[in-house]
């Protein structure tokens, strides 16, 4: 076995060494997240009466320069985000996990991450990030983090945001992103968690991240920014260039279908795939440290205003707007989780309170820069409500072994925002609507039901695009490594069977 890993790691350094970076064109690459751009009408040119004398040449234009405070937002909002998952993630999944797994899984989260961001750097934001087709990006502009610094100049390459003439250090978005897949990947162990073999996970992770994350990242967020946008033939010609969605039209600010559909569809495919837990529906299995969870979750929902507050790629009004739709969202869905399990099961529990601000938090996701405040309040009540049937009524309709719920939270809680989004962005109901960057101003054009047919085909893309890779993805690493760990070792519990550790020593 330990041959074959080396093989295959060998192999996967071999490839990206061969495709070694070459020099490529500075595109200026950005996620799209918060605006779409639509076409509108040029205004006819209005003749002169007279003949006007000739105009001296046009002085060029100066090349966009950050603003500081755009940069350092976005620092903090990065470092947010890395909270989000070492240590929120980690110990949100940790808690609700047996004790004896517990040091298991906060490993899992910790090297995934790790793992992930070493990958982004070498050719993950470049396949994700930069001109090639629909659903790839290429491996030679931005490989290894090629042409971003330019030695010889002394200058460093820009990203586009979502405001014509405001730019970013790409470094700081490289970074950016870099959290939200490491963060997507590390959400998929939460529904194999306590029985798979961390090699396993390990391969597993870098196969699906190259072939379902790096896709879905650049079909929903990439183009070129909305410089090059003057008219209508150049909207068409910078639309061309962009993700398979996003030419679309989807929207999705911070990621309900890239993170977290994504991170669901492939955790239920290996639940299904990796079975079910020893002794799963007749021994207790509960969480061993609601107190874990319950931290983990606040961390979670600080860590979650860099991740949304964050994707506007600015320290302006539309990073405001999803700024309070963050917190009252979830808020409100804390709140109908709550009393919605009061009500049905006779007491309010802990668990039901972190459970429910995750819900929130992910449903409003893809909309928290297109729905206004009461919009978002509505979405945090539904998907409350929604989110805990998912968890309960539908993992039983499922019958997977889904240990820590990311289907019923992430999925489920994914979809519904996915698909309010195109409800609540309506200027009717007080949302952004969609930009028109022709004439650089809201288009007075908005359909609820277009909307959400388009809504509804990113989140149909998704699932199976998500879905075959990673069946794909595990029978692959089944056949090669094995995904579980024999019985007795999962009886024992993976800290010690895996780690060689205890989390606790009593």
């Amino acid at each position: 076995m330990k041959k074959t890993i080396t093989t295959l790691f060998a192999g996967v350094s071999l490839l990206f060494a061969l495709a070694a970076p070459v020099q490529a064109q500075d595109a200026k690459p950005a996620a799209a997240p918060v605006a779409t751009a639509t076409a509108a009408a040029p205004e006819a040119p209005v003749a002169a009466p007279v003949a006007a004398a000739p105009a001296a040449p046009a002085a060029p234009a100066a090349a966009p320069t950050p603003q500081k405070g755009d940069s350092a937002w976005m620092m903090v909002a990065t470092l947010l985000v890395i909270m989000m998952t070492i240590p929120g993630l980690a110990l949100f999944y940790g808690g609700l996990v047996r004790s004896k797994n517990m040091l298991s899984i906060l490993m899992q989260i910790f090297m995934i991450f790790a793992v992930i961001v070493v990958l982004w750097c070498i050719y993950g934001y470049s396949l994700a990030f930069t001109e090639g087709n629909a659903f790839f990006g290429n491996l030679h502009d931005r490989t290894f983090l090629n042409n971003i610094y330019d030695p010889i100049k002394g200058t460093f390459a820009y990203a586009a945001t979502f405001s014509k003439g405001v730019v970013i250090p790409e470094f700081m978005f490289v970074a950016f992103q870099a959290t939200f897949a490491a963060i997507t990947c590390a959400l998929i162990v939460g529904a194999f968690a306590e029985r798979a073999k961390f090699t396993a996970v390990l391969v597993f992770v870098v196969i699906w991240f190259t072939f379902a994350y790096l896709p879905i990242a650049h079909m929903v967020w990439f183009w070129t920014g909305p410089d090059a946008i003057k008219d209508a033939a150049t909207l068409a010609t910078e639309t061309a260039k962009a993700g398979y969605l996003f030419q679309h039209g989807a929207l999705d600010t911070a990621g309900g279908t890239v993170v977290h559909i994504n991170a669901a569809v492939a955790g239920l495919v290996g639940a299904y795939m990796i079975g079910k837990r020893v002794g799963y529906g007749r021994e207790s299995m509960a969480p061993h440290s609601v107190t874990m969870t319950m931290i983990g979750a606040s961390l979670l929902w600080v860590g979650w205003f860099g991740f949304n507050a964050g994707s506007p790629l600015e320290a302006g009004d539309i990073a405001a707007l999803a700024f309070i739709n963050t917190l009252l969202a979830t808020a409100a869905a804390t709140v109908s989780w709550v009393f919605a399990e009061w009500i049905f099961k006779g007491k309010p529990s802990m668990l039901g309170g972190a459970s429910g601000a995750v819900a929130g938090l992910v449903a409003i996701t893809p909309a928290c820069g297109f729905v206004g405040p009461m919009g978002a309040l509505i979405m945090g009540l539904l998907a409350g409500v929604i989110c805990l049937w998912g968890v309960n009524g539908l993992k039983r309709l499922l019958g997977a072994d889904d240990s820590l719920d990311v289907f019923g939270v992430h999925g489920v809680g994914g979809i519904l925002g996915a698909i309010l989004t195109g409800v609540f962005a309506a200027p009717s109901l007080g949302g952004q609507g969609i930009f028109d960057y022709v004439a650089n101003k809201a288009s007075p054009d908005y359909s609820i039901s277009g909307q959400v047919l388009i809504q509804a085909t990113g989140v149909g893309v998704t699932i199976v695009w998500s879905a075959v890779v990673a069946f794909i993805a595990f029978k692959l690493v089944d056949l090669v490594i094995g995904l579980r760990v024999p019985e007795e070792e999962e009886r024992e519990g993976l800290d010690i069977t895996t780690h060689g550790e205890s989390a606790y020593h009593m």
